[in-house]
Order: structure tokens, then C-alpha cells, then sequence
């Protein structure tokens, strides 16, 4: 049984994805919003040209990210739950969410 596909531009916001891998292309993090339990290590992998950062948005967030060159990664493992916000600091359009549960 095979499952229609949606269109990506419905407009609506995207419903947490499971893994623990973000891709960023096209200038945007790929999911935008990651769902993982405690201890699960992410990696972000740079597929654009442009140089990107994976910062925690605010002051004080455990996201911080050397400028990723392409096919550059960063990984981050989560310990403990919440929800974690990041941003790109060199195009702060970009935007993505972490959900981390037990």
C-alpha cells in the first residue's frame, strides 16, 4: 500500500518529523521541526553552497555551530527534554525547531 504524496506548499505548518537528521538546503533546515527522545544525536549536514551556522535562538541554548562549509556537519546529542529553537546567524530567516521528549 503506497501513500499519496503531499504537496510541500500547502501552507500549513509541518507536523514534527522523527530521525535524526537535518538536512540544510536551499537555504532552510530540512525538517523544519525534528521530534527525538533523550540521548538521540542529530547531525545537520550542510548541502548548499552558502555557509550556514546551527545556533539556538536566545542566549544560552546548546546549539552552537562553527560556519558549516558544503557537506560540512555538525552533530549535538540532547539530554535533556524540551523544545529547542535554531536559527542559521549568517541568514536568520532560517528557522527549525528540535522536540525532545522521554
Amino acid at each position: 500500500m503506497t501513500m499519496p504524496m503531499s504537496p510541500a506548499s500547502t501552507g500549513a505548518p509541518a507536523a514534527p518529523v522523527t530521525g535524526n537528521a537535518v538536512a540544510i538546503k536551499n537555504f532552510a533546515f530540512s525538517p523544519a521541526a525534528l521530534k527525538v527522545k533523550v540521548g538521540t544525536k542529530v547531525t545537520w549536514t550542510n548541502q548548499d553552497t552558502d555557509t550556514h551556522t546551527v545556533t539556538s535562538a536566545g542566549s544560552g541554548g546548546p546549539l552552537h555551530s562553527a560556519a558549516l562549509s558544503t557537506h560540512a556537519t555538525y552533530s549535538y546529542t540532547f539530554t535533556k527534554p524540551g523544545t529547542y529553537a535554531y536559527l542559521c546567524t549568517i541568514h536568520p530567516f532560517m528557522t527549525a525547531t528540535v522536540e525532545v521528549t522521554r
